[in-house]
């Protein structure tokens, strides 16, 4: 985590927070593609626990995202 900033700067938090997001993103999109392999097979637990963590990741994004609005206003 980086060093706190006695300044308060909403671009610089807001640029830091879109790469954040963007990372989180592709992180969502390759967890998703772990699932693909065991759809319709007998793991079928493994894909509900990783369509979970999944969806937890796109939890993560769009509060991210709202963050990112929320300091560009």
């Amino acid at each position: 985590m980086p060093p706190r900033s006695s300044g308060f700067n909403p671009a610089t938090a807001s640029a830091e927070l879109h790469v954040i997001a963007d990372t989180v993103e592709r992180q969502r999109e390759r967890v998703a593609a772990v699932a693909e392999p065991f759809l319709g097979t007998e793991r079928e637990d493994i894909v509900a626990m990783v369509h979970e963590a999944e969806r937890q990741l796109s939890i993560a994004t769009r509060a991210l995202r709202r963050a990112i609005k929320s300091l560009d206003r």
